[in-house]
């Protein structure tokens, strides 16, 4: 595995280098693409093997065959997470926005509510919106550069339309692992005001030494009546083309009541995304996360040094995924302005914050699964472009 290789994406039908000049302006000539959550590695040589080994077959019908694949899930939640699960506890679905989506569908009405705790992912509102429910922002505290939960303003601002939270744990784009304390007081939330809990667990495996994410069954086993788990391969192994997620339910009514949302939009896995998740999720696949994970603390460590030298900025402290948020509220300037100097003068394209909800409208997030390489460039780029600020 040699994650210093500079793999050629552009003019790959790739979203992350294909799409950043239509979108930010940023020329994939000479810019660099930080946006959309992939990686720019290949993935383990255990998935790329399963899938050469179907190419050669030859013949791709109709997947018919679970069993080596739920138990590989089984195996890995145990192994990795310390997490026990039931194969017949798992559905998969089209990734986890499909799964979202489904959970919407299955759990809430027209005109009801979804609570999210923003920033937040913003694939989750726009799900939620294309749905015809409501999104109830319920705004996360900034402390020093650390995201906690104030679950009393939540708790005040509620209506009576809210039937669902999604919670993103490790969070997305804030980087932070939930503590144990923390995943209790949102379960005793989601009681109190008879919430379906989905929790979005994809970062799961992309955590940094010294933080433990915990599973939210082992942090509240008394919720499951009302817990749905989203769990996929696509992050942490680079395979989000494949377009696999996992939905794990161990409540059988909640479980019922997915099945019958799922059985009637006939959702059935893509066979190539079946053999990619039954390969990775091995120790060929634990191997290559745990040498994965000590390159990403590198770079890490080279982004957030360079970012927090420069007056103004401040990247937040990753405690967990690749994805970088970068404050630039002290800096004074507009939006507009940091912007403007981001994708312009460093030609970078980052993802802007405004769409993850309230509390993004100063951020940017970058994502630093490339090459060190490049982080370094990133680097030099940024504080070239904010010159002016040292």
């Amino acid at each position: 595995m040699n994650f210093d290789e500079i793999i050629e994406r552009r003019n790959t039908h790739s979203s992350k280098w294909d799409r950043m000049e239509t979108i930010y302006g940023v020329s994939p000539k000479d810019g660099l693409s930080m946006w959309v959550a992939d990686m720019d590695f290949r993935s383990p040589q255990v998935v790329q093997d399963a899938v050469q080994k179907m190419v050669d077959h030859g013949v791709y019908g109709y997947y018919g065959d679970f069993g080596d694949y739920k138990p590989s899930i089984q195996w890995w939640m145990k192994t990795r997470h310390n997490w026990e699960i039931e194969t017949d506890w798992v559905f998969s679905t089209h990734g986890l926005v499909n799964g979202t989506a489904l959970c919407v569908q299955t759990w809430t009405d027209p005109g009801d509510a979804v609570i999210l705790f923003t920033p937040v992912y913003y694939v989750f509102a726009q799900v939620i919106k294309d749905a015809g429910r409501e999104v109830h922002e319920c705004p996360l505290v900034n402390n020093d550069g650390r995201y906690e939960m104030d679950l009393e303003a939540a708790a005040a601002s509620l209506t009576g339309k809210e039937k669902m939270v999604v919670l993103c744990s490790p969070h997305n784009p804030g980087g932070r692992v939930w503590a144990q304390e923390e995943l209790r007081a949102i379960a005793d939330f989601c009681v109190e005001h008879d919430l379906i809990l989905v929790s979005d667990e994809i970062h799961h495996d992309l955590v940094y030494s010294g933080h433990k994410h915990i599973p939210m069954p082992l942090a509240t086993p008394d919720i499951a009546d009302r817990l749905v788990m989203m769990t996929a391969p696509s992050k942490t192994f680079n395979i989000a083309g494949a377009h696999n997620g996992n939905v794990i339910i161990s409540d059988p009514k909640l479980h019922a009541e997915f099945k019958a949302t799922s059985m009637g939009l006939r959702i059935s896995p893509n066979a190539f995304g079946v053999a990619m998740e039954t390969a990775a999720y091995s120790t060929e696949g634990a191997i290559w996360l745990d040498a994965l994970m000590d390159y990403l603390t590198g770079n890490k460590a080279i982004f957030e040094d360079g970012v927090n030298s420069i007056p103004g900025l401040s990247a937040m402290p990753l405690e967990a995924t690749y994805l970088e948020w970068v404050d630039f509220s002290d800096t004074g300037m507009a939006q507009s302005e940091f912007i403007r100097r981001v994708q312009e003068d460093a030609r970078i394209a980052p993802q802007h914050g405004g769409p993850f909800g309230t509390g993004g409208e100063d951020f940017l997030r970058f994502n630093i699964g490339m090459p060190r390489a490049r982080i370094v460039e990133a680097v030099e780029r940024l504080q070239n472009a904010f010159a002016d600020l040292q």
